[in-house]
């Protein structure tokens, strides 16, 4: 399981931190992570999380709508798109450093990546992702006036939503590809991918956030990766979590692993899209393989000595 592999490696929220700040430290300590896997040979192509960066990045146009009602929020595809922008600013500089720390003289780049979304998916019929602050009713009428989808929240005022649809396609997998065999560490897809639907040959970005790691997946399909490494708070996957029944999983196979998704023991807002994502990916082609782990222990995973590896 030690053999070169081409790897997509998915970090989770604790890889960047939770504001500027934070995440300046803390892409220190998974750029050593990285690199670790990229000195034994493996080529890397990380994507991330966004959740607390495109949170900032829409409250503070939020706010300023709230002074100022004729400025309009922002679009949650142009939020994801400066997210990319800034995070990627701060991972490939960490990432950049420590390669040369180590006399490894690789490029890194990140690309601002674009995923095409089902306009008919069913979850833009019930927008249920709740995003940014609370507003009055006369002030989310405004905002629902602009085409802003707003829902009451349990009595506390009204929020805005937008709905989290599959993603179809990586629009830059070529240029993802190029960038990877000219030797390029790549990070792409970052907070799930800029979310648009096609119209003819014009890109348009929607309303919606894509879940990372279903992302994460499609890129490792569209870029014929060997494994897809989803990282994550804990070092393995378990079933009947937190109870005294909990049990960590080492391997999974796909039909242990569908039966598990449905009997319910993956937490729907954390553990289960990680795991539909690694088995969607770990099913798409014979030989690819899915490791859900921490980020330090990722060389290790790969080494089949910890975390929790899908197959078919």
């Amino acid at each position: 399981m030690s053999r070169r592999k081409r790897i997509v490696l998915a970090l989770g929220g604790n890889a960047l931190g939770k504001n500027l700040p934070e995440q300046m430290e803390a892409v220190k300590t998974t750029s050593r992570a990285v690199v670790d896997l990229i000195a034994e040979g493996h080529e890397v192509i990380i994507t991330h999380g966004n959740g607390p960066q495109v949170g900032m990045i829409h409250l503070a146009f939020e706010a300023a709508s709230k002074v100022d009602p004729t400025m309009p929020l922002l679009p949650m595809s142009v939020c994801v798109a400066l997210s990319q922008g800034y995070i990627g600013y701060d991972l490939q500089n960490a990432l950049r450093e420590e390669l040369l720390s180590r006399g490894i003289n690789k490029p890194v780049a990140t690309l601002i990546t674009q995923v095409t979304v089902d306009p008919d998916d069913p979850a833009f019929a019930d927008p249920s992702k709740p995003i940014g602050s609370f507003f009055t009713e006369s002030e989310a009428k405004v905002l629902q006036r602009q085409g802003i989808v707003m829902k009451e929240d349990a009595g506390r005022g009204y929020r805005r939503v937008v709905a989290s649809p599959k993603p179809q396609d990586i629009v830059e997998t070529d240029s993802i590809c190029q960038l990877i065999d000219a030797g390029t560490v790549v990070i792409a897809g970052g907070g799930g991918g800029i979310p648009v639907v096609r119209e003819g040959h014009h890109l348009k970005g929607i309303s919606a956030v894509i879940d990372k790691d279903w992302a994460s997946a499609r890129l490792a399909v569209q870029i014929d990766a060997d494994m897809l490494i989803i990282l994550t708070a804990v070092e393995k996957v378990a079933i009947h979590f937190g109870t005294p029944q909990q049990t960590w999983l080492d391997t999974l196979n796909a039909s242990d692993a569908r039966q598990l998704i449905n009997d319910n023991q993956f937490a729907k807002g954390s553990m289960l899209p990680k795991v539909e994502a690694a088995l969607a990916f770990a099913e798409s082609a014979p030989g690819r393989m899915s490791l859900i782990t921490l980020l330090e222990k990722a060389r290790d995973g790969i080494a089949g000595k910890t975390g929790t590896l899908i197959s078919l």
